[in-house]
């Protein structure tokens, strides 16, 4: 795994989607985001299980939601989205990069948020949206 000196942690790491992918599969930039109408220039991913249940629970897809245990192929670097700019430090331990990740394992249990509270959260994005707000740096 690519040596990297600015972030908290080394592995596991994980990827919350909608994605069906396989063991094996390249996580790669460029493809169309979880979250906004428009291209990723970068994968997102994070150390916490916490995160990635947001993830999953949070695409625009009405499939499936999945957690996949993930490796970096490359160099990675916190995620500024979230670093500093609203979780000083980086709490949610999120990265991205604009390397492949690679998928290793899908974890097959885990305990999604409450119904209410993944309502709230959609419902607190969704006024980001309408106050110009939601601006992801990508």
């Amino acid at each position: 795994m690519p040596e990297q000196s600015n972030t908290l942690d080394r592995a596991p790491f994980f990827h919350g989607t909608k994605a069906d992918l396989t063991i094996g599969d390249l996580l790669e930039p460029l493809r169309q985001s979880n979250y906004q109408e428009k291209l990723s220039n970068y994968v997102y991913f994070t150390a916490t299980l916490d995160a990635a249940k947001w993830g999953a629970e949070l695409a625009k897809s009405g499939a499936r939601e999945r957690i996949y245990i993930v490796e970096p192929t490359g160099s990675f670097e916190n995620d500024p989205n979230l670093t500093d700019r609203r979780y000083p430090g980086n709490p949610t331990r999120s990265y991205r990069t604009k390397d492949p990740l690679r998928i290793i394992a899908e974890l097959g249990i885990w305990e999604r948020h409450t119904d209410e509270l993944i309502e709230q959260m959609k419902e607190s994005i969704e006024t980001l949206r309408q106050s110009g707000k939601d601006v992801i740096d990508d």
